[in-house]
């Protein structure tokens, strides 16, 4: 028997207004935690300092009471725990798994599509659909990469993902929802899909990859609730954890809310905001019956459905 407490966490950021499909998300996340006894927990992810607001934090907050979304205990936010995500790459950095990147995203689209143009193959792209990087500074000598380094050339730190598998080449997770093609139960974690990610660069500490995972370990959370367009990362997620000796989270990713035009909603179409529905005099129920959880369908402008990243 399994005697450990289970908890849940809703972990938005606040770079923007909620809309329907934090709404869905929150929802479906709180219910889920309630409903099993659990504990359900807020994090603020501001990891992105330039982004992220104070004023964006209380909107958040306002608009979960409003849903009837209620937690347990004081919000983690994450610019305050900086040093815990550092102790977990200076672990890696130990293990001699990370390397300095020093080409940039616009770098690196330059190379995928010189070789493409070259070659007149395609280069490969990562689950998000962006060029994955060609791992060329890899095989830079140390005294290079320290030179690099002392110029003050931009770089960020990167996971060597063919040794890392070398560590944990079988590795899955649990999953209570779907996944885009259907799939649930066990799962099979593909993170060379994702090549070698970044784990943190110069002027963001850490990476989303890195700190959801330690705060996910550090906060005890047994069960990991959120939109299926983060499935695929959930295989690096996986990796992370394995490499850092950390527990593994069930996972239940759920549909996604999708605009008129079948994308998955943006923080930049504020009339899908729930401030900008509450001033528009809709009521809680009616934000719920929008997103198909008060006993009707979503109407047609709104679907739940599989969606890539928008």
């Amino acid at each position: 028997m399994n005697d450990t407490p289970e908890v849940f966490r809703f972990a938005p950021s606040p770079n923007g207004e909620l809309h329907l499909g934090h709404a869905y998300s929150a929802l479906v996340n709180h219910r889920m935690a309630r409903e099993a006894g659990a504990t359900f927990l807020l994090r603020i992810e501001d990891i992105d300092r330039a982004r992220c607001t104070p004023a964006f934090e209380r909107q958040i907050e306002e608009d979960l009471f409003f849903l009837g979304v209620d937690w347990d205990g004081p919000p983690r936010r994450q610019s305050e725990h900086f040093s815990d995500y550092a102790a977990a790459l200076e672990a890696l950095a130990d293990e001699e798994l990370i390397y300095p990147g020093f080409m940039s995203r616009g770098e690196i689209r330059a190379f995928a599509e010189r070789h493409e143009s070259e070659e007149g193959t395609p280069w490969p792209r990562d689950p998000d659909g962006a060029p994955v990087y060609p791992g060329l500074d890899r095989r830079l000598s140390t005294r290079e990469r320290e030179r690099k380094m002392r110029d003050g050339e931009r770089f960020a730190w990167r996971l060597d993902m063919e040794k890392a598998m070398e560590r944990v080449p079988a590795l899955s997770w649990q999953e209570s929802g779907e996944s885009p093609d259907g799939d649930s139960g066990e799962i099979t974690a593909r993170p060379l899909a994702w090549g070698d990610v970044v784990l943190a660069r110069l002027d963001m500490p850490t990476s989303y990859h890195l700190s959801v995972v330690v705060d996910d370990a550090l906060q005890g959370v047994t069960d990991v609730v959120r939109g299926r367009d983060l499935f695929h990362a959930t295989s690096v997620h996986r990796l992370l954890q394995a490499l850092l000796g950390l527990p593994a989270p069930r996972y239940h990713h759920h549909a996604l809310i999708l605009g008129p035009d079948g994308r998955k909603l943006s923080k930049s179409l504020r009339d899908t905001s729930i401030r900008a529905l509450r001033e528009a005099g809709l009521g809680a129920e009616d934000i719920r019956r929008m997103v198909g959880l008060a006993g009707r369908l979503a109407p047609e402008s709104f679907s739940r459905g599989r969606s890539a990243r928008g």
